[in-house]
This record gives structure tokens, sequence and C-alpha cells, in this order.
């Protein structure tokens, strides 16, 4: 390219995941018709988002504050966790708004090919949280994890994963484990299943 600046501009924006040269040049392209004020915004937003977002504390979805709005929402169902591979299901199960339960994102899924393996993604705190509640002074039952849904991709590796967590989760005595139903064809991603389908397979989960 002619100028060095805005080919090291393309070079950063083709970085980004889908995003080609010829894309990552018609952003660039779009941000220097811009006004100063538009593009420092921009640039203030992607700053401020790296700086300060946080991993909830609780179940590791994105938030502003430690503990996220549904974890701290008294309204859902704190007995049930529903299990998801990233943030992107999170979003994808709150669309369909037929799930009234807590999450928790593994951040990840079992994948030896790709060098991943258990101790790489959230599963111990996953055992953690349920071992929490079954060992709550006095008995409170609010705190007792009830079910733990399955929510992984419908593929080897999500399987995998389902089949050594409820592995790691048979030790507790009346829990409850289920997987959503396989409405979602093999292989597909969460994120990327219409909202009736997936509302379906959670409401429609089979025991694991």
């Amino acid at each position: 390219m002619a100028s060095k600046l805005l080919d090291n501009a393309v070079s950063q924006f083709s970085r980004l995941p889908g995003v080609g040269k010829k894309t990552a040049l018609r952003l660039v392209l779009h941000m220097l018709r811009q006004d100063d004020e538009s593009v420092k915004a921009f640039a203030d937003a992607l700053t401020i988002l790296k700086r300060d977002v946080k991993y909830c504390r609780v179940c590791y979805n994105i938030t502003d504050t430690e503990i996220c709005p549904i974890c701290a929402d008294r309204r859902r169902d704190a007995t049930t966790i529903c299990v998801v591979e990233n943030i992107q299901d999170v979003m994808a199960i709150e669309q369909t708004q037929q799930y009234h339960g807590l999450y928790h994102v593994l951040g990840g899924v079992i994948s030896p090919m790709d060098g991943i393996g258990p101790g790489d993604i959230r599963i111990d705190e996953l055992i953690n949280r349920v071992a929490a509640g079954y060992d709550t002074p006095g008995g409170d039952t609010s705190m007792v994890i009830k079910e733990v849904i399955f929510a992984l991709a419908s593929t080897m590796e999500g399987d995998t994963t389902n089949f050594y967590i409820s592995r790691r989760l048979q030790q507790f005595q009346g829990l409850k484990m289920s997987v959503i139903a396989r409405g979602i064809s093999i292989g597909d991603e969460l994120q990327y299943t219409d909202e009736v389908t997936l509302g379906r397979s959670i409401l429609n989960r089979t025991p694991l």
C-alpha cells in the first residue's frame, strides 16, 4: 500500500475473527471518513473494555461488576446450573427466554487434539460450586444444586466433556444431570442455532 499507516491499520483489523484483508480495508477506510471524536470514542470503548471488564466470580460470565446480573438476580432458580462452553452460548440461551436458572461458563471443551485437558477449563470450579451447596451448614436447601444441565455443542469434544464432568458429579447423591434435547444438528454450535430450536432443546432436555 502507498501508506504504511494504512497498511498497519488494515493488518490489525484483519487479525479479527472472520475479517479478511478486503473487509479490513473497508473498515479502515470507513474509520478514516469519521470525525475525530467518533474515532476516539471507538478507540476508548475498546481500551476501557479491555481494562475494566471482569469475569463473574461465580459463573465466569463477562460482567462490569464482581458478580454478573444473572447470578445476582434473586428471581433466578439458584438450584439449577446450565453448563456452557462460552459467553456467546449464555447470550444465545438468554435470548430464548426459556431458561431461568444460573450458568457455568467452562471457557472451552476437552480436546486432546488441541492440547486442552480437563485442567485447562473451569471444571474444578463447577465441582466446587456444587459441593458448596452440599456442605452448607444447617441444611439450607436453597443453596443445594439440584440439577446440572449440559448445553455443550453436539460434537465429539462436547460429548467427551459432558461424560467427564458427569463422572465427576456422580459423588453428589440426588443430583439430576440432563443434556439439552438433540433438536440441534450434530456438530452445530449453540450461538448459531435459532432461538426457537434452542429454546425447545432447553425445555425438552433429557437425563444424561
